[in-house]
């Protein structure tokens, strides 16, 4: 609990100091005023990039290794890509936000289309659900009201201080997520044993690349990454860094960690399966785990680096939303087009503020939903993918529409990809149906209808960039 008060008391602490000070512009608010060093820019998006813990803990007590394959290697693959072809580009625009860009290549329509998909992609029910289940083991709180108090703490400190609060808290909890790891897995190997244990210990499928899943659960996954090439936090932070150079290498340095970082994740996942083989609830298996290997002053610094781990994605994503929502769905309708594009507005501060309050909720009433962080994770990969993937990607790359019925066509494209793969959930009940995974169908409607309207420009008219 020590280790808790103070983790506490430090949150406390940014909350204060940043009430002391007002941001000075838009800029400010949403990307730091655009000075992120590399040290602050690796980890600001390592800590925000894995909020998932509980559900990596889920999947790995369930499916052993294929862990790895699932929440790792694409992400890898997929930042490498954006780092390679996308980094540089984004932090040469004047945009704020990704929809600045999506309006610049396709218009207004296209948008607000696709702000109204980010919002629901960034709203972290995933993320104020685990923070729920640990507030819960801790408190013995109905489930409601762990998952309410964990959001309204989380965001808290965002609403003053925007970004910079995101960044100076994730420097925190970037090295107790990984001091928690890195503590328990050694533990574990010490008084239980290596590899030899666990493979006694577990079911021989935890140590296929499937997981005893078959081949299209693992494949799955691999399309549902390439939501990587339009993820917010990441153009967010292209965005706030100091220059082109921090950007890309950025995210490189930040690969190196995640790999490390999913290498203690997934050996804690097998030892949390070999010593509490008849977990009621996989999402526990990393706080079962604690109780089992660590004495209780270690268990404590244990959970914390747990929150810590969530906390940094719930703050991170609440504002993303949050932004998405005031700044890039109701100003944006309001304004005449290309307002919002590269101009500093106070007003817009207000809404991104109070829109905070709206995320919260959405977040809140989406986890206790769905009670499972792995399957919300797929519902809102599978929807959003089809409908951000290639509109972003074009849009940062430069490619803009032919003509005006071209930029219809693209908003209506992103509309109907979603539509598509939205109804194929309902169809498969979340599943697969026909066999076929939602996304496949949502991103061959995208590729046909925005494809046939794209041509290359060098530079586009209107632009952030």
């Amino acid at each position: 609990m020590a280790v808790a008060a103070a983790y506490g008391l430090y949150l406390l602490w940014v909350i204060v100091r940043l009430f002391r000070r007002y941001p000075s512009g838009e800029a400010d608010y949403l990307v730091a005023g655009r000075r992120l060093t590399l040290p602050a820019f690796v980890a600001t998006l390592v800590a925000t990039w894995y909020g998932g813990i509980l559900g990596v803990g889920e999947y790995g007590w369930s499916h052993g290794v294929s862990n790895w394959l699932v929440f790792g290697v694409p992400y890898y693959l997929y930042a490498a890509i954006f780092a390679l072809v996308l980094a540089r580009r984004a932090r040469r625009t004047r945009a704020l936000s990704p929809c600045d860009q999506l309006e610049a290549a396709w218009g207004r329509p296209a948008a607000l289309v696709g702000a109204g998909m980010l919002f629901v992609m960034t709203a972290p029910a995933a993320y104020v659900l685990m923070l729920g289940v640990l507030i819960r083991m801790a408190t013995g709180w109905p489930l409601w009201a762990a998952v309410a108090v964990g959001t309204a703490f989380s965001v808290g400190y965002v609403f003053r201080g925007g970004l910079r609060a995101v960044v100076a808290t994730d420097q925190v909890q970037f090295v107790l997520m990984f001091a928690g790891f890195l503590m328990i897995v050694p533990v574990c190997t010490v008084k239980f044993g290596g590899i030899g244990w666990l493979r006694a210990h577990i079911p021989p499928a935890h140590f296929t690349a499937d997981g005893g899943l078959g081949w299209q659960a693992v494949a799955v996954w691999y399309a549902i990454a390439a939501a990587t090439l339009a993820e917010p936090a990441f153009y967010q932070r292209c965005y706030a860094a100091v220059d082109e150079r921090t950007a890309r290498t950025g995210i490189f340095v930040s690969i190196g960690f995640w790999v490390l970082f999913d290498f203690l994740t997934t050996s804690a996942a097998l030892y949390a399966r070999a010593l509490v083989p008849d977990l009621a609830d996989p999402v526990a298996a990393f706080p079962a785990l604690a109780s089992i290997a660590l004495p209780d002053l270690w268990e404590g610094l244990f959970i914390v680096a747990l929150l810590a781990t969530i906390m940094s994605t719930v703050d991170s994503y609440s504002f993303i939303a949050a932004a998405t929502l005031g700044r890039d769905l109701l100003r944006r309708r309001r304004l005449p087009p290309g307002a919002l594009l590269g101009q500093e507005d106070p007003g817009n501060l207000r809404s991104v503020r109070w829109s905070l309050a709206a995320t919260a909720l959405v977040a809140t009433a989406l986890a206790l939903w769905s009670q499972s962080v792995v399957a919300l994770w797929k519902t809102l990969g599978s929807l959003g993918t089809p409908v951000l993937l290639l509109p972003l990607l074009f849009a940062h790359l430069g490619w803009v529409a032919n003509d005006a019925a071209a930029r219809r066509r693209v908003a209506w494209g992103m509309a109907l990809a979603g539509l598509v793969s939205g109804g194929w959930l309902l169809a498969g009940r979340g599943g697969p149906y026909l066999g076929v995974e939602a996304i496949f169908p949502g991103l061959a409607v995208s590729a046909s209808l925005v494809l046939p309207a794209v041509r290359r420009r060098a530079t586009v008219t209107g632009s952030p960039g």
